[in-house]
């Protein structure tokens, strides 16, 4: 069994001069990525466009969604402990490649079998849990650790890409498309991501490729012991589930609710989401070259920044501040996960990445739908504005009380200024 290195150098190397798009490997793991995020997120889109055209009611639209959502949680912790166990790359092959199965299943099921819709969601969802913590676990094989900062920032800005005009997209193409078609579309996408991404260096393969004991509770809780001792990481992983589970909820439900009663339009909603991507797009590209000094309370100082969203909300402000407070949020959500990316790939073990990486998943994804379900019935027995402030509060103050935990200064065990 490998212990976990400590890092000879915590702070983040200086950017490289060669861009990291003008290296082949790396394109070919961002094509994947970026494939596997658009049919990720083009999925719940689709079937919307199914309930308009009256193939699925709303009630199996949310049985659907929901399978979807059990099936990635259920795979993505076995999927970390696969990525460990065995290739990456493989992995990803054959996690992506069940994704795309379900797609020809769902077209087949659209209109006919709500229950074979279901098996299929939670199909898809099973390939995109567990090809996550491996296409993390993968860019770390993949890309040398002075330009890990500069890829993830990449990745992130495909997902805000695709998310910002993946709808315009869609719209088109569902006016030339029937829905079925689409759904074949989206199989096409995890093809992609199976097929082209390349594999990781052979010297990281080497590291990662070692015997292994136990079955999978063992190999995942040997994951959990990786995970704990990273003080910083369990300290973000807390900031997360506060600002996801509460924030991200909070305003999830609250702004549909305000843009029509206060503002009397759509428009504030439809402003702030675009805003909160064009923000985080923007995020992306400054933490792609920026190397604060202090790097973890830098990133836990934008994460607290979502709680401007959920405080604009609960103020009589013009719209244009809801809209500002939102794009804030974008940048600051950005400046936190490309640092936490990189980190995570460069204190946990190699051999353990994938494990640890799953439990970010688990817990961020598992979470939020809890959030989703209790913040309705808070607003209706508290009120929105009391809900609102607490989400708030909860949102600025987890992320300052984890930036106080040891390590998370510059998200690493040994403190720079001891390596002097």
């Amino acid at each position: 069994m490998s212990t976990t290195p400590t890092s000879a150098t915590p702070k983040s190397p200086a950017p490289p001069t060669r861009s990291i798009l003008r290296d082949p490997a790396f394109l070919r793991l961002w094509a994947g990525t970026t494939a596997s995020g658009l049919a990720t997120w083009a999925l719940p889109f689709v079937l919307g466009l199914a309930v308009l055209h009256r193939d699925l009611g709303a009630a199996g639209l949310g049985l659907v969604l929901a399978a979807r959502t059990a099936g990635f949680l259920a795979a993505v912790a076995v999927g970390g402990v696969l990525a460990d166990r065995h290739s990456r790359r493989a992995v990803v092959l054959w996690s992506a490649l069940a994704a795309g199965a379900a797609a020809p299943l769902l077209a087949v099921g659209l209109g006919r079998s709500v229950i074979l819709m279901t098996a299929a969601a939670a199909l898809a969802g099973a390939g995109q849990g567990a090809c996550r913590p491996a296409f993390q676990a993968l860019t770390a094989e993949t890309v040398d650790p002075g330009r890990r900062q500069q890829a993830n920032a990449a990745m992130t800005m495909a997902v805000r890409g695709s998310t910002l005009g993946g709808p315009a997209l869609t719209a088109l193409l569902a006016a030339f498309l029937d829905v079925r078609t689409l759904l074949l579309g989206i199989g096409v996408l995890w093809l992609v991501a199976a097929l082209v991404p390349g594999g990781g260096s052979a010297a990281a393969d080497k590291e990662v490729a070692v015997p292994r004991a136990g079955g999978f509770r063992a190999e995942f809780l040997e994951g959990i012991r990786e995970a704990r001792l990273h003080p910083w990481f369990l300290a973000g992983l807390a900031a997360l589930v506060a600002v996801i589970a509460l924030g991200y909820s909070a305003t999830s439900v609250a702004l549909p609710l305000i843009s029509r009663d206060r503002y009397g339009t759509e428009w504030v909603l439809a402003a702030a989401m675009t805003a909160y991507t064009v923000g985080a797009l923007g995020g992306a590209l400054v933490i792609a070259r920026w190397r604060p000094r202090s790097q973890g309370w830098a990133a836990f100082a934008g994460l607290g920044a979502y709680g401007f969203a959920p405080l604009s909300l609960m103020l009589p402000v013009h719209p244009g501040v809801v809209v500002a407070a939102y794009a804030v949020a974008g940048i600051g959500i950005e400046l936190f996960n490309v640092p936490w990316f990189t980190a995570t790939q460069r204190e946990v073990a190699p051999d353990k990445l994938a494990r640890v990486s799953s439990l970010d998943f688990l817990v961020s994804y598992g979470l939020a739908p809890v959030g989703l379900a209790l913040i309705a019935p808070a607003i209706d027995f508290f009120g929105v504005t009391p809900v609102l402030a607490g989400c708030a509060a909860a949102c600025f103050l987890v992320p300052a009380a984890a930036a106080l935990v040891p390590g998370a200064r510059h998200f690493a065990r040994t403190d720079p200024a001891t390596e002097d």
